[in-house]
């Protein structure tokens, strides 16, 4: 196994983060600075980073939660703020893999599986990510609307030009809009950038994975199929 998805597998850290441990010269295989690449057996070789052994090797976890308004999704915890964590029972250190903002809700997966959290989070693969967004203004022209979203927003903040990939109005300013990159707040920011604001936005989808009856603040683990159909 290369050593920085052994990494990822024992739960310490995502394969990306493993890979920076690598190329820093903090990771170890029996006491001999690791390589990118590197095989090594997390059974019988011993593996350290920042000179501590990583954790042994742990099952993949899969999880999915409805994350409610007013929570974090990361693995940092700060005082008097809400935490994801703090809704899911797990005994293994998860990672949030398309995380949303404390002002959002809806979808979001859990895992320590660190490939496919690359997978899902890199733009390169282009996974489509499905959101209902409802915006505080009237809209008079929905057709402009979603003509200026599909060509292109520039939000500034050295992002430059974003676009949703696909984009439907419902009614009572509501959008359902599918990107297939992920800027931080990019959907608040290509409205603002429009001049109205978000008044509420919800995940619904991520990879093909949905919420369906899943109620608010409430988590499962996925099944067979949902876990074979992300890494498809």
């Amino acid at each position: 196994m290369i050593i920085q998805k052994a990494i990822a597998r024992s739960g310490l850290c995502s394969r990306r983060h493993a890979e920076e441990l690598i190329r820093d010269g903090r990771v170890k295989v029996n006491g001999a600075t690791a390589f990118l690449g590197e095989q090594a057996d997390p059974d019988k070789d011993k593996i350290t980073v920042n000179n501590r052994l990583i954790p042994g090797v742990v099952k993949n976890v899969y999880i999915i939660l409805n994350k409610p308004i007013g929570y974090t999704c990361t693995n940092r915890r700060f005082p008097n703020e809400k935490n994801i964590f703090e809704l899911v029972d797990s005994p293994i250190r998860l990672f949030a893999v398309g995380r949303l903002d404390k002002d959002s809700h809806g979808l979001v997966l859990l895992t320590n599986d660190g490939s496919l959290t690359q997978k899902l989070s890199h733009p390169k693969f282009e996974n489509e990510k499905d959101y209902e967004v409802r915006i505080r203004d009237e809209v008079v022209n929905p057709e402009m609307v979603i003509k200026k979203l599909l060509d292109g927003v520039d939000i500034g903040e050295g992002d430059g030009i974003v676009r949703a990939k696909k984009v439907k109005y419902l009614q009572n300013e509501l959008f359902v809009i599918t990107l297939n990159e992920g800027k931080k707040r990019q959907i608040r920011r290509m409205f603002a950038a429009l001049g109205t604001k978000v008044s509420d936005l919800k995940r619904v989808s991520l990879g093909g994975l949905t919420l369906g009856n899943l109620p608010e603040g409430r988590w499962d683990y996925l099944t067979e199929e949902e876990i074979n159909n992300l890494k498809i």
